[in-house]
Formats: C-alpha cells, sequence, structure tokens
C-alpha cells in the first residue's frame, strides 16, 4: 500500500501522456513479453544448465566461477533482445574496464528494476546481494546457487561476501536499499561500506543515468512504459575508493565517512550528465 510519502517520492502525476500512444502499447506489451523471456530463462538456468554444470565442473568454486559467467552472458543476450525489439537503448562508458575488475565492491544507484541485469551483464565474475523475498520468485534456483540475500545476519552474510570478494568476484550493492525515486533522493546505508572496510575491498562507484525509467521503477504499473520515448541507459564507471584514506579510523567513523564519499561521487556523475540531483 502507498504511503503519502511514496505518492510523492514515485508519482507520476508530472509524466507527460504517451507521446505516440501505438508505440507506446507496444512497447509496453514487450516489456512484460521479457519479463515472461527473463523468467522462463532462469528457471531454464536452474533445472537444465546449472544440474548438467555441477556433474563436470569441481570443486564447488569452479561451478560457481562458470555458473556466474554463464548468468552473465544471458543476461548480454536478454539486453540484445531488448534493443533489438526497439524498446530499450544504452551506452557503457568502457566495457573493458568492467570486465577487468576484481574484488570489489560496486555500488551505483538503482533507477529501475533492470539495473542490477546491467550490472551483471557487465560483470562476468559478479556478486550481489539480494532481497530475501526473491526466493519466492522464479529466479530462486539462480539465487540459491550464486548469490547472497539480505535476510541472513550481517555477520553470516559478511562471511559469504568474504569468501565471495576472496574468489576475485565483485560484489554488487545498491546502498540506497531500494529503488531510486523520481521525486527527492534516498539515505544511503552504510551496509556495503561496512563490507567493503571489514574485507578490506576497495569500492567501486557506478552511476546508472539515462532518461526516465517510467514503468521499471517502485511503484509503477505493470502495463507502463515510458511517456515519450525508449528507455536510454547509460552507464559509467567512476574512480575507484581506495580504503587506504580511512585507515586508522574508527570502523564507525570510516563506515560514515565512505558511504558519504560513495554519495557524493554518483551524485556529482549524476548532476553532470544528467542534471540531476541523487
Amino acid at each position: 500500500m502507498k504511503t503519502p510519502e511514496d505518492e510523492y517520492r514515485y508519482g507520476t502525476a508530472d509524466l507527460p501522456k504517451p507521446k505516440n500512444i501505438f508505440f507506446y502499447t507496444y512497447a509496453a506489451t514487450m516489456k512484460l513479453v521479457m519479463y515472461f523471456i527473463f523468467g522462463t530463462g532462469s528457471i531454464g538456468l536452474a533445472i537444465l544448465l546449472f544440474p548438467l554444470m555441477k556433474i563436470f565442473l569441481h570443486p564447488q568454486e569452479r561451478f560457481r566461477k562458470y555458473a556466474r559467467r554463464a548468468v552473465s552472458a544471458t543476461f548480454r543476450f536478454f539486453i540484445r533482445l531488448m534493443c533489438l525489439a526497439g524498446v530499450m537503448r544504452v551506452r557503457i562508458s568502457d566495457r573493458e574496464a568492467f570486465r577487468k575488475l576484481r574484488s570489489k565492491v560496486v555500488v551505483a544507484n538503482h533507477p529501475s528494476i533492470l539495473d542490477i541485469v546491467y550490472l551483471v551483464s557487465l560483470l562476468p565474475n559478479a556478486d550481489c546481494i539480494v532481497r530475501g523475498t526473491l526466493v519466492r520468485t522464479p529466479v530462486v534456483g539462480v539465487i540459491r546457487n550464486l548469490y547472497i540475500v539480505n535476510s541472513l545476519n550481517f555477520d553470516d552474510l559478511l562471511e559469504q561476501a568474504k569468501r565471495s570478494l576472496e574468489e576475485g568476484n565483485c560484489l554488487i550493492i545498491f546502498p540506497e536499499g531500494t529503488r531510486t525515486p523520481r521525486h527527492g533522493t534516498n539515505r544511503y546505508k552504510r551496509g556495503a561500506a561496512r563490507i567493503a572496510i571489514k574485507t578490506g575491498s576497495n569500492v567501486q562507484p557506478v552511476y546508472i543515468g539515462g532518461n526516465d525509467k517510467y514503468g521499471l521503477g517502485k511503484n509503477d504499473a505493470f502495463f507502463s512504459y515510458n511517456r515519450t520515448e525508449r528507455y536510454f541507459y547509460d552507464i559509467c564507471l567512476l574512480p575507484e575508493i581506495e580504503l587506504t584514506e580511512y585507515a586508522g579510523l574508527e570502523p564507525q567513523i570510516a563506515s560514515r565517512r565512505l558511504t558519504e564519499k560513495m554519495h557524493r561521487r554518483i551524485s556529482a556523475e549524476a548532476f553532470m550528465r544528467d542534471n540531476r540531483i541523487l
């Protein structure tokens, strides 16, 4: 149920009417088709590909390595499919730099439900912390095999994150804890900073920009789409934040300052590229 605050933050009263009702109907329909394809593909990975990979790939760490690559390749195909359908376009600042990232805590703003799909497609070694409620969705088989759920207590979550980062994976976290609102801002939570400090891993900020993501945001109508144009994702790799500048600080102070720096870096890019305040 929407609260008055949600009505303001995720409200749609200021959106224009659809510029082209025929394209809008087509694109909103194709978005639902893509949801179906994504769900079906996730089930296929979990019940067909992963069991077969487990037979031939040992130990468990080797299976997870190649399973992550398989998911990344599948997500790249899914994005190409959306682009070919004419409902999306994307610009990546440096694809090769993304592919070379190792053992980083990757933090980003979160304007849409597809943000994790884009980041995993760019990072063949991607791990992420996902909502525990997703274990009741069609992607449960993928999540249980590869990713960390946020319903764990912090010590268990930290242990899994530490192991994953030591294996060379990049851990994706959205510090807002929810999708970026259409109006106003979200306070960044300290979980990503705490994990980075506890594991000794540098932080890699990413800005996810482009145009309005109406139809993919929080509380948006299921049958909805950008009112004036196809979705545009502009994904930019920002300068890395090293932990050396926080050495010697109390953990609580260090996590607060690191969180503030993540927010400043992403917000500055948002303002410069899209004149947007995050």
